[in-house]
């Protein structure tokens, strides 16, 4: 009986931390049309990490979906004008204020270069900086955010 009870014990204490990871993308899965106005079923989010920052892309998983591709790219330039002025409130709001480089990003100024292009399907921004602490910053952002995205999300 006892082996019983603690075999039991040892699979709900290791159930446990699965079901937070997934709660987590799910929370964000589900919550995404708060700052996002595209469908995330609907799109992936590939993230690049570059010797001098990365590449933020999202495109549309269907080619035909041409109203998704205008919402995803209307999306991603407002994102990165916003970025360029240290407002990271979207992806905050979405992964929470203790989210891994924010800060750093909030206060990076200058001291980096963030620009936008449309691509087929979709719409990138590329994150440029000559900082290592703003580098390392951009990488674990982008970690944070692969982790978080779950399926919606892959990296390059």
């Amino acid at each position: 009986m006892n082996y019983f009870i603690k075999t039991i014990a040892v699979m709900f204490l290791l159930y446990i931390p699965l079901s937070l990871a997934q709660t987590q993308q799910e929370h964000v899965h589900h919550m995404s049309h708060s700052v996002m106005p595209f469908d995330m079923s609907e799109t992936i989010h590939i993230f690049n990490m570059t010797e001098a920052g990365g590449i933020q892309r999202v495109i549309s998983r269907n080619d035909d979906a041409v109203h998704q591709i205008m919402l995803i790219q209307q999306h991603l330039k407002r994102e990165a004008e916003k970025f360029k002025r240290g407002d990271y409130s979207d992806p905050a709001a979405l992964h929470g204020q203790a989210m891994p480089g924010l800060k750093e990003l909030q206060t990076a100024g200058a001291d980096i270069n963030i620009s936008y292009a449309d691509v087929p399907l979709g719409g990138q921004i590329i994150f440029e900086t000559t900082s290592l602490r703003l580098l390392t910053a951009i990488h674990r952002w982008f970690g944070a955010q692969l982790s978080e995205h779950g399926a919606d999300a892959k990296a390059e």
